[in-house]
């Protein structure tokens, strides 16, 4: 399986979207996917917070991973994936991707009435996976 499809494979396992795009290429890099489970978290929902994209975050970590050591390079990547993953998805902000604020216990009830963590984060899950590949 390729890491795209880990990823989506996470997601799907119950892990959320931070944990999957990170995990599905931490081994690539020297990571465990134990450690990078752990590592990613608490990143789910924009931080729980609607905030940046779960999906982005991990990217952004597994990115991380590779190009960490050089600081202009790692700024090119991050600034790559975020302009592409925006180009292709409208935002890199959960709540506005989700067009509903997971802050609140009604939007959380109204992104579970409408399946939009079933439905909608495993396409973001996938997006980012895509992306960050092209990228590595």
């Amino acid at each position: 399986m390729n890491s795209i499809g880990e990823a989506i494979q996470l997601f799907e396992n119950g892990y959320v979207c931070s944990q999957a795009v990170f995990a599905a290429f931490s081994e690539d890099y020297g990571l465990s996917k134990e450690l990078a489970l752990k590592i990613g978290a608490c990143f789910g929902s924009g931080m729980r917070k609607g905030e940046v994209c779960g999906a982005c975050t991990g990217a952004l970590m597994a990115l991380g991973l590779k190009y960490g050591d050089d600081k202009a390079k790692s700024n090119e990547v991050c600034e790559k994936f975020l302009d592409e993953f925006k180009k292709e998805n409208g935002s890199i902000i959960c709540r506005d991707l989700l067009e509903c604020d997971i802050r609140t216990p009604e939007g959380v009830q109204f992104a579970r009435d409408n399946d939009l963590f079933k439905e909608f984060c495993p396409k973001m899950v996938e997006s980012a996976a895509k992306i960050v590949n092209g990228i590595l």
